[in-house]
C-alpha cells in the first residue's frame, strides 16, 4: 500500500485532535463549561453554575473575548499572559453575570476566578492540538 501523505487520516481530513470543524469547537465549549462549573464551586464570591448555565457563560465569554480582541488586539486577551489580560478576564467574569441567569459574581470572586482560570489554562490547552 502506498502512503498518500496524510499520516493515516482518511481523505486528508483533520482529526478531532487537529481541532477541525464544529466537533472541535463543541469539545472546546464543553471543556470550558466544565472548567467554569468547577471554578464556580471553588471560588468564594461566585455562585455555583449548572452545566447549561456554564455552557451559556462559556459562549458569552468567548463572544466578549472575540469582540475585545477585534477592537483592542490580541494583547488585551488573557492569552497575552499579562496583567492587562488578567484584569480584562476578571472584568469579563464580572460582566457575564448580567447575561447568564443564575450567575452571580462579586468583584473579589471575579478576580479569584480569573486567577484560577489562568492557572488552569496553563495546564489545559484552550485549543486542541
Amino acid at each position: 500500500m502506498a502512503d498518500n501523505g496524510n499520516n493515516g487520516q482518511q481523505g486528508g481530513q483533520r482529526t478531532l485532535l487537529g481541532g477541525a470543524g464544529w466537533l472541535g469547537t463543541a469539545v472546546r465549549f464543553i471543556v470550558s463549561a466544565i472548567v467554569l462549573m468547577v471554578v464556580s464551586y471553588i471560588t468564594p464570591g461566585m455562585t455555583g453554575l449548572g452545566f447549561w448555565n456554564a455552557l451559556l457563560a462559556a459562549l458569552v465569554i468567548a463572544v466578549v473575548g472575540y469582540l475585545l480582541e477585534a477592537i483592542f488586539g490580541r494583547q488585551i486577551s488573557p492569552y497575552g499572559r499579562g496583567g492587562i489580560g488578567f484584569v480584562v478576564s476578571a472584568v469579563v467574569f464580572y460582566l457575564v453575570q448580567f447575561v447568564v441567569p443564575g450567575m452571580h459574581v462579586t468583584i473579589l470572586g471575579a478576580l479569584i476566578a480569573a486567577f484560577i482560570v489562568g492557572v488552569i489554562d496553563m495546564f489545559v490547552p484552550t485549543t486542541l492540538r
